[in-house]
């Protein structure tokens, strides 16, 4: 049976199954892009697309919990993903077949042991963090943030922040990853109503501009992105634009 099937067919499961992409698209970016969009549902442990012709216009997006999976089918459904809307459903449960597609099959029991070993791997690396003063919570864009003394000062100079832009109806975007396109951008915050455009400076990557119709527009979708991570290592920094 081909994998377009209703979602009340297939039971709730981590993996939505995504068709009717823009096949013009390349595969690496596209990657990037579904990841972007799909990561405010929670945690995104992969998401597959492949070359092949049989594979084309779709991709699987696997979460840790069932409840992100169904947030995400709910409320992108019909979402205009590169100019087309998105037909998303669960994936069937044999999502083996996707694994052993894309090369990464492991039967289970190997897969549980190598589980737990990664798991291992990850407190010890925790631990070390610990043992060098790096506590691990710090990491989280929402967590526990250290107080203004305990940040370093790099040549003794004060690290307190200049004082910010009042409201207005443009967004400045910091800590990008490298590999942010305005592609990227224009799908997260398209979400929020009055986005009208996004706009990247090419001599300096990791910072954009984003403009709304007005401020109650850009705040909106400011606290909406706040932190929002592209990348695991890359929380966003939203501020208004000075003028």
């Amino acid at each position: 049976m081909a994998e377009a099937t209703t979602g009340t067919e297939v039971p709730p499961n981590v993996t939505i199954y995504i068709n009717n992409l823009n096949e013009k698209i390349k595969l690496e970016e596209l990657k990037k892009s579904l990841l972007a969009v799909f990561s405010q549902f929670g945690k995104i442990l992969e998401v597959l697309a492949f070359k092949t012709l049989k594979h084309k216009g779709q991709a699987w997006v696997v979460f840790e919990d069932v409840s992100s999976a169904s947030n995400a089918l709910r409320q992108m459904q019909g979402f205009p993903f590169y100019d087309k809307p998105m037909r998303i459903q669960y994936a069937k449960t044999k999502s083996d077949i996707i694994a052993k597609a894309d090369g990464t099959f492991v039967p289970r029991e190997r897969r549980k042991r190598h589980d737990d070993k990664g798991k291992k791997k990850k407190e010890q690396h925790d631990a070390n963090q610990a043992g060098m003063g790096l506590n691990p919570a710090y990491a989280g864009a929402y967590g526990a943030t250290p107080a203004l003394s305990q940040l370093p000062y790099p040549g003794g100079k004060s690290m307190l922040p200049e004082a910010p832009a009042p409201p207005n109806n443009i967004l400045f975007v910091q800590n990008l990853p490298h590999e942010t396109t305005p592609m990227m951008l224009q799908m997260l915050f398209y979400q929020y109503p009055g986005f009208k455009e996004v706009r990247m400076v090419e001599t300096k990557p990791g910072i954009a501009f984003v403009e709304y119709g007005d401020e109650m527009q850009s705040t909106a979708a400011m606290q909406a992105l706040q932190g929002f991570k592209i990348t695991q290592q890359n929380p966003m920094l939203i501020t208004y634009a000075k003028k």
